[in-house]
């Protein structure tokens, strides 16, 4: 099948993506990589009668950091991370999660920003950026004069439900801001997947910073948002990980994942204890962040 007909408007400027979509309101998506838009375009899943690339546009692109953050742009494409073209990522365990999307060929073009505005609940990004305490960055255009405005929405509120999001009509995610992680920062992920390059079936992201005591194991691949485990990171916080016996660490995982999923049937449980025992082993084995 292939997509209705719609109109394709190149912005040149942030502004200028504003201001179609204020033109065109709910009729108008805007996209950049279109390796999530473009299938559900292709089924007819979707109908916009134009779509407003903003693949181009300087103002979504790059990496910077300060002092206490990392700022990704929302164009920056999963290909770009994963080849550690930004000094500031070069080193990130997100290097990881960006190498183990799909294909390739979808990492050439998919960007960061449009993985998060789709809010597959597979999709990597949404897990990994629960897990980090992100921050997502949003440009907002007032509709009665285009003036554009910047607010901020945490990554654990910022996704809904399953592909819906805090996002307006007139929205556009401009980047996403992770914490400059420490030394001491420990970081670990897996999914579970049929085969290469599919969306994951159950997956866990881990991240535990015993400095600033922030503890984040976050659960994915479910029916909407992640789901935090909260209880297991503040024991694994109180008493380590590595230091537990075999039976109590499995103990514990089995106890938070049925507290948190209880409606799933026992073989759901025990692939998704599986995939955080094996995110917390990769966490606490590498010892370092860039896991």
């Amino acid at each position: 099948m292939k997509a209705a007909k719609f109109d394709l408007q190149i912005a040149a400027t942030l502004a200028a993506a504003g201001d179609e979509l204020v033109a065109r309101g709910f009729d108008s998506k805007v996209v950049a990589g279109s390796q999530s838009l473009g299938p559900m375009l292709n089924l007819r899943l979707v109908r916009p009668t134009q779509l407003i690339d903003i693949s181009g546009l300087s103002e979504l692109r790059g990496v910077t950091t300060d002092h206490q953050t990392i700022r990704i742009g929302a164009g920056v494409t999963h290909a770009e991370i994963e080849d550690g073209i930004y000094p500031a990522l070069l080193n990130h365990p997100w290097k990881k999660v960006a190498a183990n999307i799909a294909y390739r060929s979808v990492r050439n073009r998919g960007t960061i920003g449009g993985s998060l505005a789709h809010a597959d609940p597979a999709a990597d990004w949404v897990l990994a950026a629960t897990a980090m305490n992100a921050d997502i960055d949003i440009v907002s255009v007032d509709p009665n004069d285009g003036a554009l405005a910047i607010r901020t929405a945490p990554m654990q509120k910022f996704m809904i439900a399953a592909y819906t999001t805090v996002l307006e009509p007139h929205d556009i995610i401009h980047s996403i801001s992770l914490p400059l992680s420490s030394a001491h920062a420990k970081w670990g992920y897996y999914k579970f997947c049929r085969k290469v390059g599919e969306f994951a079936h159950a997956s866990c992201a881990v991240y535990i910073n015993d400095v600033d005591r922030c503890a984040n194991i976050a659960i994915g691949a479910l029916d909407g948002p992640p789901k935090l485990l909260p209880e297991l990171a503040s024991k694994i916080i109180d008493s380590g990980w590595s230091a537990m016996p075999g039976s109590l660490q499995n103990e514990a995982v089995v106890k938070a994942v049925s507290a948190a999923i209880p409606e799933r049937d026992p073989i759901d449980q025990k692939m998704y204890t599986t995939a955080v025992i094996r995110a917390l082993n990769k966490a606490f084995n590498s010892g370092a962040v860039d896991d």
